[in-house]
């Protein structure tokens, strides 16, 4: 049975200042190139049944720099939607409300976009394990999109609550493995380079 292989795309912008990054199509900075570029190495020993990348650049170009064929563009990876709080920091929303605002427990605002709630992003996440499921029996299946999304689709994996994915904190241009331990889903590697 092969493993999930759950990567965040490297350093942008927006990642690097904190600033939510949901529909909006950053590139990668150098550092984030130079990042992915590393992951080469650590990635090569696996034979991968599927690679899934989100349509956003910055996840394409992170699979293409760490030397991942994608075989599926995903929509389903992409990151949440953030609505009105796009481009923005968890500081200035948490200033302009008064009081300390969280992705993993309040809701975001419509904006150009209308938002998703984190009951939105576990279906997303679902739907793509419940693919993903079969390539297993021949490899691994290596998923590159972005944070949010990332550690919702952790959660669910591990059969937990979408909230709890504020306990896997992912660095971009990092990647963890989501395996099994005694025929259950287990996380048998995180923030690794």
């Amino acid at each position: 049975m092969g493993e999930l292989v759950v990567l965040r795309h490297g350093q942008t912008e927006w990642s690097k200042s904190g600033q939510h990054t949901g529909v909006t199509d950053v590139p990668l900075l150098p550092e984030g190139e130079e990042r992915a570029r590393e992951l080469r190495g650590a990635l090569a020993g696996r034979h991968f049944a599927a690679v899934w990348v989100s349509p956003r650049q910055r996840a394409r170009r992170t699979a293409e720099l760490a030397g991942l064929q994608a075989t599926a563009v995903v929509d389903d990876l992409v990151e949440m939607d953030y609505g009105g709080y796009e481009g923005r920091t968890t500081a200035d929303i948490s200033a302009g409300l008064g009081r300390e605002w969280s992705v993993w427990r309040d809701p975001v605002v419509p904006g150009q976009t209308p938002g998703e709630t984190l009951e939105q992003v576990a279906a997303r996440a679902d739907r793509v394990l419940a693919a993903a499921r079969p390539h297993l029996a021949d490899g691994d299946v290596a998923l590159v999109a972005h944070g949010h999304v990332l550690r919702v689709l952790t959660a669910r994996y591990l059969q937990l609550a979408a909230e709890s994915g504020a306990l896997f904190a992912l660095p971009a241009g990092s990647y963890g493995v989501l395996g099994q331990e005694h025929a259950r889903p287990a996380l048998t590697g995180w923030g690794l380079r």
